[in-house]
């Protein structure tokens, strides 16, 4: 889950729990938007953290090597 899809899923949980006052038999609005947003606030820092890891290994990867000659057979010898 991206950042962006747990900030959705928190605004869409505050919606459900403090915004709409019509109440459904057959559901808990209130009790649906809370776990809504606990879903969003795990999915939000769930993703900060995967986003953080993948962004510090291309750091890694992408450390200047050292200068490499290679050399074949058929070439002259350099010279002096």
């Amino acid at each position: 889950m991206t950042a962006a899809g747990g900030l959705a899923l928190m605004i869409i949980g505050a919606i459900l729990r403090y915004a709409i006052t019509w109440e459904p038999t057959w559901i808990n609005l209130s009790i649906l938007g809370t776990i809504l947003m606990i879903g969003g606030a795990a999915g939000l820092v769930l993703g900060l953290v995967l986003t953080y890891t993948r962004r510090r290994r291309v750091e890694r990867a992408q450390q200047p090597q050292q200068p490499y000659d290679q050399r074949y057979y058929q070439d002259p010898p350099p010279p002096r």
